[in-house]
């Protein structure tokens, strides 16, 4: 029949709800390193990437040898991680409610309608766990905990913020000349980067996208975008009851912190400082990041002690007794492509196939992700699934920077 319900049908109605389903902000997705492929996986299959260490120490050149030198030998191990999420959008729909569709004359355009929601839900999914992924695994933070960054004061252009993440990762060595820098900032961020007035200018910018469009231009060599799937950050419960234990170091990546009460928490993505600062004056503090959350054990009151573990090395000494902050703060991000991955396939099926009357390949045209849509016919009922397996990885964290807000 010529009514009858299939994805070949569908394909052009999905397209065209794009335009008007509404849509959250996505910036992480299109910033990242993309591994996407059809092959189906499942969630536990993992993804490999090679990896090389720092280069040794350099040798002198002696001349006079008629051999050529072994030369040092070099590290290279394989990393991976894995695809995590294996998750669907199902769309049922019954006999008496196509029909009631059908004698409208909506009934692909609402099947369309509702399979770009199904997108939605699962990129807005995609995009959040990929802040998650920068938040815990970024080597330093800067910026004013519970100030909205990039705001234009006195005496200041807004940019400031950006330019010392700009310098944190320069040091760090992120290549900064390739294309491939991305800054992501949340939505209010993204307000005051459009209150700027030296930015809406074409005589100061050198366009007028940003007023006449409302687009994030690209500043200090980074690509600029909006994400409404970055959240605040809760931090753990150890500011004002615990103490740093001994000295440590500039470079160290463990701080064991104690006289912490039971159930007391330090979690992944916490930016720790301290009343005196961690690296010069409070402007420019460049903090360290916790990779992992630790709960206080059972023991009593102020009996229990926690090894914070940092992303990256102190930049400024701590002293016995100091006092640990770790604040609430609301991220925006600075990094390289290639610091972070995305990883997506289709979900597996049955050698066989399995009870799928149709299945189709579609690609998001508003994130650009590829997803799997199956339909599946029943008694009197039809059901569209919308799939897709993925996982995230932050491969460095010397080219990621937090800049909390």
């Amino acid at each position: 029949m010529a009514n009858d319900l299939t994805l070949t049908n569908l394909a052009e109605d999905i397209f065209i709800a794009a335009d008007k389903v509404g849509r959250e902000a996505l910036g992480l997705i299109p910033s990242v390193t993309m591994n996407a492929s059809s092959t189906e996986a499942s969630v536990g299959d993992t993804i490999k990437a090679a990896v090389t260490a720092e280069s040794p120490a350099f040798v002198d050149i002696a001349n006079g040898f008629m051999s050529v030198p072994e030369g040092t030998s070099q590290t290279i191990t394989a990393d991976t991680f894995q695809l995590t999420n294996a998750k669907a959008v199902q769309i049922p729909m019954g006999a008496e409610k196509e029909l009631q569709l059908r004698n409208g004359g909506q009934y692909q355009t609402v099947y369309g309608d509702l399979i770009q929601q199904a997108m939605r839900k699962l990129t807005n999914q995609m995009e959040a766990d990929l802040a998650i992924e920068l938040k815990i695994n970024a080597a330093y933070a800067s910026g004013v905990a519970g100030t909205t960054p990039f705001a234009v004061g006195s005496g200041e252009s807004g940019l400031e913020e950006l330019a010392i993440a700009r310098k944190v990762l320069l040091d760090s060595g992120c290549p900064m000349s390739d294309g491939e820098l991305a800054l992501v900032v949340n939505t209010s961020a993204g307000v005051n980067f459009r209150n700027n007035l030296n930015l809406l200018g074409a005589n100061t910018s050198g366009t007028t996208d940003m007023r006449t469009q409302g687009t994030l231009i690209d500043l200090l060599g980074a690509r600029v975008r909006e994400s409404g799937g970055i959240a605040l950050h809760t931090a753990g419960t150890a500011a004002g009851t615990g103490l740093i234990d001994a000295v440590d170091n500039i470079g160290s990546t463990s701080i064991v912190i104690n006289s912490l009460d039971n159930g007391i928490t330090i979690l992944a993505g916490d930016v720790m400082s301290t009343a005196t600062g961690l690296a010069g004056s409070a402007t420019e503090d460049i903090l360290p990041v916790v990779s992992a959350s630790l709960t206080a054990g059972s023991s009593g009151s102020g009996a229990n002690a926690l090894t914070a573990v940092l992303n990256s090395g102190l930049k400024r000494a701590t002293a016995n007794d100091e006092a640990p902050t770790f604040a609430d703060y609301n991220p925006s991000f600075l990094f390289h492509r290639n610091a972070v991955e995305l990883a997506m396939r289709a979900p597996a099926t049955p050698a066989g196939g399995d009870a799928a009357d149709d299945a189709l390949i579609v690609q998001d045209p508003h994130s650009g992700m590829v997803f799997e849509v199956r339909i599946y016919k029943g008694y009197r009922k039809t059901m569209i699934e919308v799939a897709a397996v993925w996982g995230v990885k932050a491969w460095k964290s010397d080219f990621i920077h937090t800049i909390m807000g």
